[in-house]
């Protein structure tokens, strides 16, 4: 017999009339061997008890599958549409509990898993629509320039002049893919930052001669207070990327002549980096904007730069089980306060 095809209805007939056959072997043999009619009316009884037994017993499992095959498919249904969670099983000690419970269990992991699914495909989404508002500008005065220069004749001064202002829109696009492929890689994990133990002294100073230029342009004097053997478990690399883009940020926005002062303590379970200057400061309520990545204040667009540096710094401190805080007064400059944890 081919029990792969056998169904559960087919099954328990099939038991029922081995049994029934059997019980009436059973009968014929004690009529033969015994002559008693009290003791074949007894026997007799017996297997009629023995089948009525077993045929409510095989009932009972038959109904209790036809129910748990229904509710399984009902499950499995609202599973795939999503519309309502499995329930939970009255009996816990039972098969039926056992497999719901897995059910259960499986939903979650398929609603965690659609969720996420949702959330990247949101992200991507907004991240294709900020670069592609991001590269526009630079890519229509990129369009605008080649135009003149191909169909206006002018003097050599002014058209040295529209290549230096092609070469500006070109740097500004090579930041941006820049600034983009590093944001990439650490969001989709293909960095993986390496801490250790080491003096934060030279990851700042590291960070402080990519801005120091800029900061002599505009006679900003920057004062760092940082012990030399000053160690916390950090990524030197990364960190000093963050630090910079603070940095950067500070010298943008800080008039000519201003301050920017550095100070690095240790605290028990964290070390605290304090980037203050005296800039235009930032309103209270866009504290937590800021840190969005492409954001910038309308009144700040003729500055240089893509709003993505503080985005960078807060991702990167986090990566490392850091925060950023910030404290501001509009008009009196802006602290960006650090935090790295010791271990």
């Amino acid at each position: 017999m081919n029990t792969q095809k056998l169904s559960v209805n087919r099954a328990c007939v099939a038991i029922v009339a081995f049994l029934i056959s059997l019980s009436a072997v059973q009968f014929c043999i004690l009529y033969l061997l015994i002559d008693s009619r009290m003791l074949i009316l007894c026997g007799l009884l017996y297997i009629v008890l023995v089948l009525l037994s077993v045929f409510v017993f095989i009932s009972i499992i038959r109904r209790k599958l036809v129910l748990f095959s229904d509710t399984f498919c009902e499950l499995l249904d609202n599973m795939m549409t999503g519309e309502m969670e499995p329930l939970q099983a009255t009996e816990e000690e039972s098969l039926f509990y056992k497999i719901n419970h897995r059910l259960v269990r499986l939903y979650e992991v398929m609603m965690e898993n659609r969720n996420s699914v949702a959330k990247e495909r949101a992200d991507l989404q907004e991240l294709i629509s900020d670069i592609s508002h991001q590269v526009k500008t630079p890519i229509t005065n990129l369009k605008m320039v080649n135009a003149i220069l191909l169909e206006q004749s002018m003097p050599e001064e002014r058209y040295k002049r529209f290549l230096r202002d092609s070469g500006v829109q070109l740097d500004k696009l090579d930041f941006l893919m820049q600034a983009m492929i590093k944001t990439s890689r650490l969001e989709t994990g293909v960095i993986s930052l390496e801490k250790k133990a080491q003096p934060i002294y030279d990851t700042l100073a590291a960070a402080l001669g990519g801005i120091l230029l800029n900061a002599e342009k505009k006679n900003i004097h920057i004062s760092v207070e940082c012990p030399e053997d000053l160690k916390v478990s950090h990524d030197r690399k990364w960190t000093s990327e963050a630090l910079f883009n603070i940095l950067d940020n500070a010298v943008k926005y800080t008039p000519d002549d201003g301050n920017i002062y550095i100070t690095v303590a240790s605290w028990e379970f964290y070390l605290k980096i304090d980037i203050a200057d005296t800039g235009k400061g930032i309103p209270e309520k866009l504290h937590g904007t800021i840190f969005k990545r492409f954001y910038r204040e309308d009144e700040v667009h003729d500055i240089e730069g893509i709003g993505i540096g503080l985005y960078l710094a807060r991702e990167i401190i986090a990566m490392q089980g850091g925060y950023i805080k910030v404290a501001s007064e509009v008009g009196k400059g802006s602290t960006f306060s650090i935090f790295l944890p010791h271990k």
